[in-house]
């Protein structure tokens, strides 16, 4: 999505086209590539590392790119090798880095040290990296000193204001509709959480702090999607106990269309983002667009979002160093995430209050509008020039 709405303002003032995974695409400017089935069926990684090779090759077309952008390690070493192969620039934005996600080992075995390979060799040659935060550029001079921090520049992510945003008239009577049908009592003070099931976004976390909830408190879990089959259990086996001792635990584990989304987010009372990896979280900037106030870990990224007392409260935690952000204390960071979630949900009118103030600050501060200009910034001064940039 990120991608997307980049692009979208991106091309009010500059030339771009997209390479993608994910097979072909009918988009115009837009290009898919499959995975060679040779390769994915060794190894999904290979299978995406020749995907790589593809877009790396096809950079040089059609009059070829002055730079090269990529996001995540999926697509770096696309961009390095483009870089390399055709003598243009390559700027990465850092959504998330591979040493602070070492659980991915569960997911991908061998593969997470060629996922980690191509980010490290990435990034260290990188002409500009955009860090999606101040804290996820602590994070990339931390894992990678040989990356010199006058090229690490922060451009945060933005949101489609229109888009995203609290529905009314015909459109409010429909989504109550919406929530009713997928089994939500939008009469409820309700915490929602919208996310992939996987270690960072700290979902059994929320799951043992929702049992200290107050008795009418809903819970609505928009969670699918999981890294592994361990997780998956272990996310189905704390919700099935959570309805063994309350009602209204709703979960959605099917991918909404935005319109659904919007109107779950708008039924709610606070949202609740209990990541202990989080390098900003679009997920965040959603709800708030959609006027609902977050409750967060005061990690990565979270407290440049969500200002505490104002659009939410954020939860403090202290994590251990090893790279996988599990709390110091499991039992403290969820005591203090369910007293926080509890304080929230307690007073409608302030939740509702800090709902407004969320909205008006990703107005103010988040729209793509701005994050395209600062990205362009970031082009020009990894060209060394002003004027037009025509990339990929």
């Amino acid at each position: 999505m990120h991608v997307t709405e980049l692009a979208r303002v991106l091309k009010r003032s500059i030339e771009v086209r997209v390479r993608c995974l994910d097979g072909p695409r009918d988009e115009p400017g837009v290009t898919g590539y499959s995975e060679p089935e040779g390769l994915t069926a060794l190894h999904p990684v290979l299978g995406t590392f020749g995907a790589d090779l593809q877009m790396a090759g096809d950079v040089g077309q059609d009059g070829g790119a002055d730079l090269v952008h990529s996001h995540t390690w999926y697509a770096n070493l696309a961009g390095h090798l483009a870089s390399r192969l055709y003598g243009i620039p390559h700027v990465i934005s850092a959504h998330s880095l591979e040493p602070l996600r070492p659980w991915k080992a569960e997911q991908l075995g061998g593969g997470y040290a060629l996922s980690s390979w191509a980010e490290k060799t990435s990034y260290e040659a990188a002409e500009a990296i955009i860090a999606v935060s101040s804290g996820m550029r602590d994070d990339v001079l931390r894992c990678y000193p040989a990356v010199d921090p006058s090229r690490v520049r922060v451009v945060h992510n933005g949101i489609d204001l229109d888009a995203w945003q609290r529905p009314t008239g015909a459109a409010a009577i429909d989504g109550d509709r919406v929530v009713r049908a997928l089994g939500i009592d939008p009469m409820r003070p309700t915490v929602v959480f919208v996310g992939r099931i996987t270690r960072q976004k700290g979902l059994p976390y929320l799951l043992r702090a929702a049992e200290r909830l107050p008795r009418e408190v809903q819970l609505v879990l928009c969670a699918g999607a999981p890294d592994t089959p361990a997780i998956a259990a272990e996310v189905a086996g704390l919700v099935e106990k959570l309805r063994e001792s309350r009602e209204g635990v709703v979960w959605i584990e099917q991918m909404l269309p935005r319109d659904q989304l919007i109107a779950v987010l708008s039924a709610g009372t606070v949202f609740a983002c209990p990541s202990i990896y989080e390098p900003l979280g679009i997920v965040n900037l959603e709800a708030m667009a959609c006027s609902l106030p977050v409750v967060g870990t005061a990690t990565g990224g979270i407290p440049e979002v969500v200002v505490d007392g104002e659009t939410g409260l954020l939860v403090a935690i202290d994590q251990v160093t090893d790279g996988t952000g599990t709390p110091v204390d499991p039992e403290a960071f969820v005591a203090d995430l369910a007293a926080a979630l509890s304080e929230a949900v307690s007073n409608r009118d302030r939740a509702s209050a800090w709902g407004v103030a969320a909205r008006r600050r990703v107005e103010e501060h988040f729209s793509w509008d701005a994050i395209a200009e600062r990205t362009l910034a970031v082009y020009r001064s990894a060209l060394g020039r002003e004027g037009d940039v025509n990339p990929h």
